[in-house]
C-alpha cells in the first residue's frame, strides 16, 4: 500500500499470522519473566523482613507502570497528534540545532514531507499529507514521538539503576560503621565512672576552632574540606551515637545505632527512587532551555555538584556546632562526651530538606547521564544535538565526581548527622513492632467506636488504652522531619 512520500507501508489486515504470533510470543515472554523477575524479589524482601527495600520495589513498579500509561496515550493519540497542523515558522525558533544542520537531529519536524524519514510507531498515508495539504507542518511527528518515548522510558530507568547504586556505595562506605557499633557497645558494657576534660577530648580538639574572629570562617573551610577525606571519624560516630541515645532512648544503651540508620537509609530510599511531579516539572524545563548556541545542559551540570558541596559542607558543619556547643558551656564533665541534638541546626530547623535534595541532585545526574545514552545511540556523537566536546567531555566528568561524592561521602554523612535533630525516626523501632502496634491501634480504635454507638462510655479508653494510643500518635509527631509514622494509620 502507498503510503506518504511514495513510502510503503504493510498494515496489520496484511501482514502473515505467523508473523504476529510471533512478535506477541516474544514481547509477552519478554514481559513476563521482567513480571516474575520482580515477584519473587519482592518475595524475598518479604521473607527476610526487609520492609523499607519491599516498599521500595513497590515505588519501582509505580514508576514502571507510569511509564507505561505514558507509553500507551503516546501511542493511542499519535495520531491526533500528527493531523495538529502549525506554521512552519514556529518550528524555527527555541531549536536545539541549526536550521541548516538539522537533517539528521531534528528530521522528525519535516516526517510525510520528505521519503527518507522513518515511522517506527505506526503509519498512515492520509497523516502524512494532511498538514501538508494545508500548507503546514504536523506539530510532533510519529518519528519525534517514537524518540520522546524512549527518552522518558531510559530517564526513568537510569534514575532507578543510579540511585540504587548510590545508596548500595553508600552502605558499603558504612561497613566501618557495624565495628565502631560493636567496640563501642563493648566498652559502654565494662565503662567505670570517670572524669571527661571538654578541651582534650578528641571530638572536640578535631572539631572545635576555638574562639575569635576567625574561627566562624576557619570553621567553614574545615567543614567544607572534611567532605573529602574521612567525612565521619570513629570519634564523630561515637560521639553523636552517644548523643542520640541519651536523648531518644537514655534507658537503653545497648540500642544498636548501626542498624537503625541504615533502616533510615533503607526506608528514604523509597522517596530517592521515585519521580516526583517536583521532578517532572525539571525535566520540562531541561528539556525546553535545550536551544542551539546556549549550551544550557553544560551549564545545568554544575548545579548537582554545587549543591552536593553545600550539603556537605552544612553536614560537617553541624558535626562541628555539636562540638562547640559542648566546649563553650563546660570544662569537664563526668563519664563520656554528650552532644545535645537539635533541629536548630539544621536549614530552616528541617532536616528532612537534606534528602529532598539529595533526591534532586541524583536524578539531574540521572538526567545528564540518560540525555547523552540517549542522544549517542539516537542521533550519533557527531550529531549537532549533541553538542560540542568541549561541553560534553565535562558533563560527563562533573556527573560522574557527583555521583562519586553522593555515594561516598554525602549520603552517610546524611545517614548519621540528619539523627541530630530534635525527634527520632519511626525506623527506632523494627518491622515486627511497628505491625503490632499498627494492629493493636487499629483494633482500639474500632472498639472505642463501638462503644460510641452502643452508647457506654467511651471515656474509659482514656485509661491505658488512650494512653499507649497518645503515645503512638507522639510516635508519628515525633518522625524525623514531621514524617508520619506508619503505626498511626488508624
Amino acid at each position: 500500500m502507498a503510503g506518504g512520500g511514495g513510502e510503503s507501508t504493510i498494515k496489520l489486515e496484511d501482514t502473515p499470522t505467523w508473523i504476529v504470533v510471533v512478535v506477541c510470543t516474544v514481547i509477552v515472554f519478554i514481559s513476563l519473566v521482567f513480571e516474575r523477575l520482580l515477584h519473587y524479589l519482592g518475595k524475598t524482601l518479604k521473607r527476610k523482613n526487609q520492609k523499607p527495600l519491599f516498599d521500595a520495589l513497590q515505588k519501582i513498579k509505580e514508576e514502571l507502570m507510569l511509564l507505561g500509561f505514558i507509553s500507551l496515550l503516546l501511542v493511542a493519540f499519535q495520531g491526533t497528534i500528527q493531523r495538529i497542523c502549525v506554521r512552519e515558522s514556529l518550528m524555527h525558533h527555541l531549536r536545539p540545532c541549526k536550521k541548516d544542520d538539522t537533517a539528521t537531529a531534528a528530521a522528525h519536524f519535516s516526517v510525510g514531507f520528505s521519503g527518507g524519514a522513518r515511522r517506527l510507531l505506526a503509519g498512515g498515508g492520509a497523516d502524512s499529507t494532511h498538514c501538508q495539504k494545508k500548507g503546514k507542518v504536523p506539530l510532533l511527528s510519529l518519528e519525534a514521538i517514537h524518540e520522546l518515548h524512549i527518552f522518558i522510558f531510559v530517564l526513568a530507568v537510569t534514575h532507578v539503576a543510579l540511585s540504587l547504586i548510590t545508596v548500595v556505595l553508600g552502605i558499603v562506605q558504612m561497613r566501618n560503621w557495624k565495628l565502631w557499633e560493636d567496640s563501642v557497645q563493648e566498652e559502654d558494657a565494662n565503662a567505670s565512672p570517670k572524669i571527661t576534660h571538654v578541651n582534650k577530648s578528641e571530638f572536640v580538639k578535631k572539631r572545635y576552632k576555638g574562639f575569635g574572629k576567625f574561627s566562624f570562617i576557619l570553621s567553614w573551610m574545615h567543614s567544607f574540606f572534611k567532605q573529602f577525606y574521612g567525612s565521619v571519624t570513629e570519634t564523630d560516630y561515637t560521639t553523636m551515637r552517644r548523643g542520640f541515645i541519651m536523648t531518644h532512648c537514655k534507658g537503653n544503651k545497648k540500642f544498636n545505632f548501626y542498624k537503625y540508620m541504615i533502616r533510615v537509609l533503607e526506608a528514604d530510599f523509597r522517596k530517592v527512587v521515585g519521580i516526583s511531579w517536583q521532578l517532572w516539572i525539571f525535566v520540562m524545563i531541561f528539556l525546553l532551555l535545550n536551544v542551539e548556541g546556549w549550551h544550557a545542559y553544560f551549564w545545568i551540570s554544575f548545579l548537582p555538584l554545587v549543591l552536593l558541596l553545600a550539603i556537605g559542607t552544612k553536614l560537617e558543619h553541624i558535626i562541628t556546632q555539636l562540638a562547640q556547643e559542648v566546649a563553650e558551656k563546660h570544662s569537664a564533665i563526668e563519664g563520656d562526651l554528650v552532644v545535645t541534638p537539635s533541629d536548630h541546626l539544621f536549614w530552616f530547623h528541617r532536616p528532612q530538606i537534606v534528602i529532598f535534595l539529595i533526591h534532586f541532585i541524583l536524578f539531574q545526574n540521572a538526567f545528564e547521564i540518560a540525555y547523552f545514552f540517549w542522544i549517542l545511540t539516537t542521533y550519533g556523537f557527531d550529531s549537532c544535538i549533541m553538542g560540542e566536546v568541549g561541553f560534553i567531555v565535562p558533563r560527563l566528568v562533573i556527573s560522574v565526581l557527583s555521583q562519586l561524592l553522593c555515594s561516598y561521602s554525602t549520603l552517610p554523612l546524611y545517614a548519621i548527622v540528619t539523627q541530630m535533630g530534635s525527634f527520632f525516626n519511626k525506623a527506632i523501632f523494627d518491622a515486627n513492632v511497628q505491625a503490632g502496634l499498627l494492629d493493636w491501634a487499629r483494633g482500639a480504635k474500632k472498639n472505642k467506636k463501638t462503644r460510641i454507638v452502643n452508647g457506654e462510655n467511651a471515656s474509659r479508653t482514656e485509661g491505658a488504652e488512650g494512653v499507649l494510643l497518645h503515645n503512638i500518635v507522639v510516635v508519628d509527631e515525633s518522625a524525623v522531619g514531621g514524617r508520619k509514622a506508619e503505626i498511626t494509620e488508624v
